[in-house]
């Protein structure tokens, strides 16, 4: 409707001949609702100034973009400005009918742009039905149907009435990959976020059919073959078939060949300093005879990112060119070059209903004022969408005539940003129930806030934490939590801790992927026994109070967190009493090193942990052991120092070191979708103990085993188990030749 006017207008005028005249008043016709100001306002209507058509245009488009009026028509007579207009009825009430839930229904409502009062017009109103399709497809409801009806009102205003029948939620009962895929199915059903119903995931949306979800399904599948070297990867189809009641997903995928780089250049003015771009040189350097990886290439492009954030050329792009020159070899070409040259005369924010404006605006490279540089505008805009708080994030850059200067509009569209999650898990060591309740944007300024809970055999813990990514403006994290846990080992071991404290601590990157960590923490501790407790630990019952500081530098170089597949990580973490009632200092290191060779992946693990007790024993709360991923087949707990009565307690020790080495089988079973195989070898010794009574076994002796990690797919979750030998054990070690965890969420 408004382009069709605006049409006829522009070409009104333009076979119209020039003319201009004072315009010294003004007059409304046909107003009932809005006054002469309101419209003289709307209008930026100005008596006393020279009006040429141009200016009359002006004025038509301002009034119709204030949204309250269906018709316009501007004449001049005698110095007077004659504006006649149909007003648009005001909107009395929306009614949403066929949603059984208040708060869905105050949901849909907060998504409408025709709301109470408003103003209505078609064009709007066609959006808003789309817009509610959408939200209902993604909740579920695929075959929802929704019809809008108009009541008019005897005062000139009228009610939007929108009648939905949800019907049946649309299920993904089975999801199929198809095609030359290289990688297994497992592989590929952790890299999607869909996922198969099961009866017990009545929390998970995850299991209906979205077409959003898919397309980010498509996104990850295609990420993940880049990464792998898979340049020429085709997601080529996703297809959804419908079949009782439930919905087969099928992704058909055709990886291609695995390329190499085989040459990779820099090109830049040549008015620019090589030596400012000598990191990213060296860093491009190291992708030569690498394979083709989009990780590698995005830490390139960080390097460069780093130029533009220290200023040293203001306006800067850089682009990426790609050569094949073989079947399966590559060469790339990353040029810098200076992009137009503006400043940035205001940045708009649209679209953020809940959200604190100042939150966006925390994310932004590129301000008001600033040189415009495209490299930190698009990082500004993936800071945004870092955030992970909303559904959409889209900008543009829109020149202003006659001037050097540009405004920015930034548009996000909210979403849902509470997430409610349980999970269950079974496994030798016992069964494991979950549950959190988490807000990642409370009250709109970007906060996280979560509530869990963990129970498993012997233990309890409630947690509820709050995180401020950005405290203070200061770029770094703040966390703040109050827990309380209870460890229950009065069968087992004759005694029972209970904990309850608070902590905070912050994050923040040091230098470039070292990250640190420091954190404060005050806690008390009830520990008591029964006749069954061993002497170390019935001469430790009593109420301990305890505070700390403890802090952890985190050098991570993985090419990815999940998946890991080459690079390493390197983490110190210490704790040290301020006022404590059992002064103990713990400190511990771990090692994570992963690289590939064809297809298989080879990982290195080292473990170094100690517990020092500096006035008094270290308690048995603080003591510690080696977990059961870098010493397999060994119980948890069942490893180390013990005192030996009745039974056989293991009593934990002060020092605990272990190495686990670990590689992929990529030739076993290959047709077996769902499964994969590993072979491991793991060492790892407990020793050391600050009581030493008669019955008292250190147990200083190096323990090793070896087997073989299954990790299978199941209908239920995954599932993953071993078979273990030991090479060396002790004669009070507890040994379980088969162990097994398998979990899934609701």
């Amino acid at each position: 409707m408004k382009i069709v006017i605006y049409t006829l207008f522009f070409l009104t005028i333009f076979f119209k001949s020039v003319f201009s005249e004072i315009v010294n008043d003004v007059k409304i016709e046909n107003n009932n609702r809005i006054s002469k100001d309101s419209v003289i306002a709307f209008g930026n209507i100005e008596i006393g100034s020279d009006y040429t058509e141009e200016k009359l245009n002006k004025v038509l488009i301002d009034l119709y973009d204030s949204n309250f009026f269906s018709d316009v028509r501007l004449k001049i007579v005698n110095n007077v400005l004659i504006v006649n207009v149909t007003e648009r009825k005001i909107i009395q009430s929306v009614i949403v009918n066929g949603i059984k839930s208040k708060e869905n229904t105050e949901n849909i409502l907060k998504q409408l742009s025709l709301k109470a009062k408003s103003p209505f017009d078609d064009f709007t109103a066609e959006r808003d039905l789309i817009k509610l399709k959408s939200s209902l497809n993604r909740a579920g409801y695929y075959f929802a149907k929704v019809n809008v009806t108009i009541k008019e009102n005897n005062n000139d205003t009228l009610d939007l009435i929108y009648n939905i029948d949800t019907g049946e939620k649309a299920l993904i009962n089975k999801i199929t990959f198809t095609g030359d895929k290289f990688f297994k199915d497992r592989k590929l059903r952790n890299v999607i976020v869909s996922e198969e119903t099961r009866f017990w995931k009545f929390i998970s949306n995850k299991k209906y059919l979205d077409t959003n979800r898919i397309s980010l399904d498509e996104r990850l599948l295609k990420n993940y073959y880049l990464n792998k070297g898979f340049y020429n990867v085709d997601v080529q189809s996703s297809s959804a078939i419908f079949e009782n009641n439930s919905f087969e997903l099928i992704y058909n995928i055709n990886s291609g060949e695995r390329f190499t780089i085989k040459e990779a250049k820099l090109k830049i003015p040549l008015d620019y300093k090589k030596k400012d771009f000598k990191k990213v040189e060296e860093k491009i350097s190291k992708l030569e005879n690498e394979k083709y990886s989009l990780n590698r290439i995005n830490k390139v492009i960080k390097e460069i990112d780093k130029i533009s954030v220290s200023r040293l050329y203001d306006f800067i792009d850089a682009t990426i060119e790609t050569e094949e020159v073989s079947k399966n070899q590559i060469n790339l070409i990353f040029s810098i070059v200076e992009s137009e040259k503006f400043f940035v005369n205001r940045v708009n924010i649209f679209g953020n209903n809940i959200t604190e404006e100042k939150v966006i605006r925390n994310q932004l490279e590129v301000d008001e004022g600033d040189p415009f540089n495209k490299l930190l505008h698009a990082k500004s805009v993936n800071n945004i969408k870092a955030l992970r708080i909303f559904k959409d994030v889209t900008s543009e850059v829109l020149p202003i005539d006659g001037s050097k200067k540009k405004n920015i509009n930034i548009t996000v569209e909210e979403k849902p940003t509470g997430e409610i999650l349980a999970s269950a898990g079974v496994g030798s060591d016992g069964g494991t129930l979950g549950f959190s309740v988490s807000e990642k944007n409370f009250m709109g300024r970007g906060i996280g806030l979560t509530t869990s809970a963990t129970i498993s055999e012997e233990r309890f813990k409630g947690e509820f934490t709050v995180l401020n990514p950005n405290f203070n403006y200061t770029e770094k994290a703040l966390s703040t939590s109050i827990f309380a846990v209870d460890t229950d080992r009065m069968a087992a071991s004759g005694y029972e801790s209970t904990e309850v404290g608070f902590s905070f601590g912050t994050n923040f990157e040091q230098y470039n992927n070292l990250y640190f960590s420091p954190s404060f923490k005050v806690l008390s501790e009830e520990l008591i026994t029964d006749t069954t407790a061993s002497n170390s630990i019935k001469k430790q019952e009593g109420n301990y109070f305890t505070s700390t500081i403890g802090y952890a530098f985190d050098y991570d170089l993985r090419n990815q967190r999940f998946q890991t597949t080459d690079g390493f990580r390197s983490r110190f973490f210490q704790e040290l009493p301020v006022v404590s009632e059992s002064d103990s200092l713990i400190s511990s290191y771990t090692f994570d090193y992963y690289f590939s060779y064809e297809d298989t992946t080879s990982s290195i693990g080292l473990f170094l942990k100690n517990a020092t007790g500096l006035s008094d024993d270290v308690r048995v709360s603080e003591r510690i052991g080696i977990p059961s991923s870098r010493l397999r087949g060994f119980k948890r707990g069942g490893v180390g120092p013990v005192e030996q009565g009745a039974d056989i307690d293991h009593i934990g020790g002060n020092y605990a070191a272990a190495l686990s080495l670990t590689q992929e089988i990529p030739n076993i079973a290959p047709n077996l979708q769902n499964f994969e195989f590993k072979y491991f070898l793991d060492f790892g010794n407990v020793w050391g103990a600050d009581f030493r009574g008669s019955n008292f076994d250190d147990s200083n002796y190096l323990r090793a085993s070896t087997g073989v990690g299954i990790e299978w797919w199941t209908p239920v979750g995954p599932l993953s188990s071993s078979f273990s030998h030991a090479i060396r054990k002790n004669s009070t070690d507890e040994f379980e030749g088969f162990q097994f965890n398998i979990g899934t969420t609701f």
